[in-house]
């Protein structure tokens, strides 16, 4: 039987038996007798009935052996299948809530641990076959106003990396991009061999708007130094460009970069970068022969699922300040939203990562920096983000609170049977702040009592 991750706790061995979860042991052993005689293959008198038959019996069966054992009916009813799957038992050490949820958690990292490698099995022969892509829908709110439709441009591109063998990658990929009545394209076809354990060597083909043939070369200086030179040749005018880069990493986190680029547009770049478990930081300086820019982003992880991120950008042709918060949904699949505002105006960008695909949403909410428009713009992505934590905070509570309800009520019952202890209601906090407040509301209903006299 499948356990969900998420939702209310499992009840389908209940339903089998057509009992309350707070059943006593009897009604148990009364719904047990009742189905299996119903289900049971000998009383099936139509041969072919007789398989869907045993099959209900079984289940009956294994459904009236846990929920008749205590032990496995609290763990049931805390953790569903999961925790008896898990091989999660009961003993003089795993009496408590507290000391099931420790275990379990244990068992279920080990789960994890094995499917981790599992997964990492995938990922190598999967690597062989790399499809990757991303998309570009440019929106514009003031365009739409204005009655010029809400679309200003898409772009999209594709690409895949296949090891046609142990040494060699062979990548094809390619692009297309519409911007108001104008668009292009190109294709890029690309051959790359690992020449050695240090070094390899790449060739570039592109066709299309801006044909070009190029190479690129790396080699691992050292175990904290890589260098890569790349020359491409334009088939259009025969410019040739030349790059040399080089990193090094500095700690266990942190790695620097310096590049040089000559040729159309030659610049020296100088960068840093940092990551680990919780955040990851970049930086970058760029001069060229006619600009200069500088950017910096920062992500810091708030769980395993949640995140936020800050980026700036300034230079001779931009100013830009983007902050936003981004929600992992699945193992392979999260959703980002920022917000931003510079000198091209304020918008919201939407992004949305499912495997290797990515789909981009941004969309520019006004061309004008106006200081109480970009705060609600701020403000209203950042106040629903808020109310959704809460919510899901507030669902998570509930949950718990569910997991161990049946339990409570099961044993509630059994001490009114046997005449027990139920405690019905506590107050808790300081009991001298809770004396003076029942001597307070005593005082109040007495002088209440005294007016309705009078």
């Amino acid at each position: 039987m499948k356990e969900e991750e998420e939702g209310p706790p499992d009840r389908e061995l209940y339903a089998l038996l057509h009992i309350s979860p707070e059943a006593s042991n009897e009604e148990i052993k009364k719904a047990y007798r009742q189905w299996a005689q119903i289900y049971h293959p000998d009383k099936c008198e139509a041969p072919h009935m007789k398989d869907a038959a045993t099959e209900n019996f079984q289940r009956v069966s294994s459904a009236y052996e846990i929920l008749l054992d205590e032990n496995k009916r609290k763990i049931y009813d805390i953790y569903g299948m999961e925790g008896l799957t898990s091989g999660l038992e009961l003993g003089k050490k795993l009496n408590k809530a507290e000391e099931l949820k420790e275990e379990l958690e244990r068992l279920r990292k080990l789960k994890e641990e094995l499917e981790r490698l599992r997964k990492l099995k995938e990922q190598e022969i999967s690597a062989h076959f790399r499809p990757s892509g991303t998309m570009w829908a440019d929106m514009s709110l003031p365009d739409l106003l204005h009655g010029h439709g809400i679309m200003r441009g898409m772009a999209m591109t594709s690409s895949v990396h296949s090891h046609i063998s142990k040494h060699n990658i062979l990548s094809i990929g390619g692009n297309l991009e519409v911007n108001g009545d104008s668009g292009y394209g190109d294709a890029t076809i690309g051959f790359g061999r690992q020449i050695s354990s240090v070094s390899s060597i790449e060739f570039i083909g592109s066709a299309g708007l801006w044909p070009l043939i190029g190479v690129q070369t790396s080699r691992n200086m050292s175990s904290h130094l890589t260098a890569t030179m790349g020359l491409s040749m334009s088939l259009r005018d025969g410019s040739l460009n030349l790059s040399n880069t080089w990193v090094r990493r500095l700690s266990e986190s942190t790695s620097g970069n310096i590049q040089l680029a000559l040729g159309s547009d030659s610049a020296l770049s100088v960068g840093w970068r940092k990551k680990n478990e919780k955040l990851s930081a970049a930086g970058q300086l760029k001069c060229g022969i006619d600009s200069f820019a500088a950017l910096a982003h920062y992500n810091h992880r708030f769980s395993s699922k949640s995140h936020g991120r800050i980026a700036g950008k300034v230079g001779s042709n931009a100013l830009e300040l983007e902050v936003g918060v981004g929600r992992k949904l699945s193992n392979l699949s999260s959703v980002r939203m920022l917000y931003s505002i510079g000198i091209q105006g304020i918008s919201w960008k939407f992004k949305l990562r499912r495997g290797g695909q990515k789909l981009v949403i941004p969309i520019l909410l006004s061309g004008d920096l106006d200081p109480v428009f970009a705060a609600a713009a701020f403000i209203i992505p950042t106040s629903l983000y808020f109310v959704l934590k809460v919510l899901e905070a507030r669902a998570a509570a509930d949950k718990a609170q569910k997991l161990l309800q049946n339990v409570a009520n099961r044993k509630q019952n059994r001490q009114l049977e046997i005449g027990g202890l139920v405690i019905t209601k506590a107050w808790y906090g300081n009991l001298k702040a809770l004396k003076k407040r029942d001597e307070l509301v005593e005082s109040m209903i007495h002088r209440s009592l005294m007016l309705n006299c009078l």
